[in-house]
């Protein structure tokens, strides 16, 4: 695979940069029935550094553990110049065999343990201390605090869960960053609420938000994007295809997380984007890939290949050249809202 030179941007008022395309380990680990043998995963995490990608995210969650060690054996020993996130908030309980098994198993092959969730001091540090084991590394860049709203655990659970970040979770982990153990801190979540409650909290560095900032959705640019760049906070833009209908699939991501069949208000928008596409012989799949970095708080966007091959089709769309005009159009269309910032400068 042939190496590109990714540019790169500055991570909140940190000194850490991370390329502007980077790898998700969801999908590695066998996410939405995907069967994603061992050397698969890993030689898709190989075939991305050395396309030149430099930002890698994973987490206990995906595959029980099972996408943290294949990643880091993919990363060991290439780690350098390379910028990693893995997430607190869940740990993992061993399981004597799958008939043990609580927590309904949502992974292809995983492995045999089960979640936890602890947004505690003790519980963060738990969980820093057992990614690191799995993803046999000595440090990660990045953590985040996974998957804690409202629409995760409901309005009990989460108050419960937020007490609990609030009073010791966010401690933990501002004492991994001032102790130098990870170099930025965040969230990485679905929900935009979520993200504009928790400056309530602290100061956060870098927020990763998964499938809410893309073609179809840019309901963070209302409220959370202006917070973010009043305190300094970086955003990943994760999902730049919503779950896969913008690559060519029926699969959208709302903001619960429960990826679904794209429901017909779904459908007839991307059916609006792709005519534009048509028009301008442009794949949805480039102009979705390259829409989100024109927004200057994004600092990277998120993608998840299963297979080498799937990575070389989302290189090729990132390097796909994409006329002005097409975004005019975009704009003229009312095909994204008033306000979004476009590719090619211009302001819808």
């Amino acid at each position: 695979m042939t190496a590109s030179a990714f540019r790169k941007r500055r991570v909140g008022r940190t000194d850490l940069e991370m390329t502007e395309l980077g790898l998700g380990g969801a999908t590695l680990a066998g996410m939405m029935g995907n069967e994603v043998p061992d050397d698969q995963a890993r030689a898709t995490v190989t075939a991305a550094l050395d396309a030149g990608i430099g930002y890698y995210d994973t987490a206990p969650h995906y595959g029980d553990g099972r996408s943290e060690r294949l990643m880091g054996d993919a990363l060991r020993y290439r780690q350098d110049g390379v910028a990693i996130s893995t997430k607190v908030g869940r740990l993992l309980r061993p399981l004597r065999s799958e008939a043990d098994r609580t927590v309904p198993r949502g992974w292809t092959y995983p492995f045999p343990f089960e979640i936890k969730y602890d947004y505690t001091y003790d519980g963060v540090m738990r969980s820093y201390e057992a990614s690191l084991q799995r993803l046999g590394l000595g440090h990660v860049e990045i953590l985040l605090v996974h998957d804690i709203g409202v629409q995760s655990h409901g309005e009990e659970g989460n108050k419960k869960h937020w007490a609990d970040l609030a009073s010791g979770g966010y401690k933990a982990l501002e004492e991994l960053r001032r102790n130098g153990d990870a170099k930025a801190i965040g969230l990485g979540v679905n929900e935009v609420p979520a993200l504009v409650q928790s400056f309530d909290i602290g100061n956060w560095d870098v927020f990763l938000i998964a499938n809410r900032y893309n073609l179809i959705e840019q309901s963070p640019l209302e409220t959370l994007f202006p917070l973010c760049k009043a305190h300094g906070t970086s955003v990943i833009a994760a999902g730049p295809f919503a779950a896969g209908i913008l690559a060519g699939t029926d699969v959208w991501g709302p903001s619960n997380g429960a990826y679904q069949k794209a429901p017909p208000h779904i459908v007839e928008k991307v059916s609006g984007l792709r005519a534009v596409c048509d028009e301008f012989n442009i794949p949805l799949g480039a102009a979705a890939l390259q829409f989100g970095l024109a927004d200057d708080v994004v600092v990277s966007v998120l993608t998840g290949p299963k297979s080498p091959a799937e990575l070389e089709g989302i290189l090729k769309w990132w390097n796909t050249s994409i006329p002005a005009a097409f975004w005019d159009a975009l704009a003229d269309k009312k095909l994204v809202v008033a306000g979004t910032p476009l590719p090619n400068g211009r302001v819808a």
